[in-house]
């Protein structure tokens, strides 16, 4: 992938991966440059979403974002806080993550997931206007809907090794509904 690829990247969307009453709709903060070129979450190589969902248990083996699709079947579904796309989240306004999360509690209302795992305290924090939020399951709900705070997946995230990544993914998964998946 060439640098004028991933510059006409810029600003583009990446559909939702939604159906109605998922286990889990896991949430990025917005696509990057390579997803939303390719048009795959969470698609950068270096992105621990992929590992991490399947050492934590919720799919049976590591998926590649071109299989992205097959969450649905896991009751499993993503989107982002805010959906354009950007080389780094922090190039994103805060009325940007306000308005999305505005956008993404909409979503929630229509589709009613079980859990909102939103990938990135601080951009929960900006968009739901909790400033004091921890990593783990949120006090706020929407409906009915439970919100559990995860790490940024990202490459960049260092202060989150794979393992505790890992580890945080399984606490949620411990705690959604519906049967653990075997991993191999």
């Amino acid at each position: 992938m060439t640098p004028e690829q991933l510059a006409a990247a810029r600003d583009r969307t990446l559909d939702d991966l939604l159906a109605p009453g998922l286990r889990v709709l896991f949430c990025g903060i917005n696509p990057g440059l390579m997803s939303a070129y390719v048009g795959h979450h969470f698609a950068r190589p270096g992105n621990r979403f992929w590992p991490a969902l399947h050492a934590s248990g919720f799919t049976p083996r590591r998926f590649a974002p071109a299989e992205q699709a097959g969450l649905l079947d896991l009751g499993l579904g993503v989107t982002n806080v805010a959906a354009r796309a950007s080389a780094r989240a922090d190039e994103l306004s805060t009325r940007e993550l306000v308005e999305g999360g505005r956008i993404l509690t909409a979503k929630v209302i229509e589709h009613q997931p079980a859990w909102l795992a939103v990938l990135g305290v601080t951009a929960y924090r900006v968009a739901f206007g909790e400033r004091h939020a921890q990593v783990g399951p949120q006090q706020r709900t929407i409906g009915a809907t439970r919100i559990w705070a995860l790490p940024s997946p990202s490459g960049l995230n260092a202060h989150w090794t794979p393992a505790a990544l890992a580890a945080e993914f399984g606490r949620l998964r411990e705690a959604a509904p519906g049967p653990p998946v075997r991993t191999s």
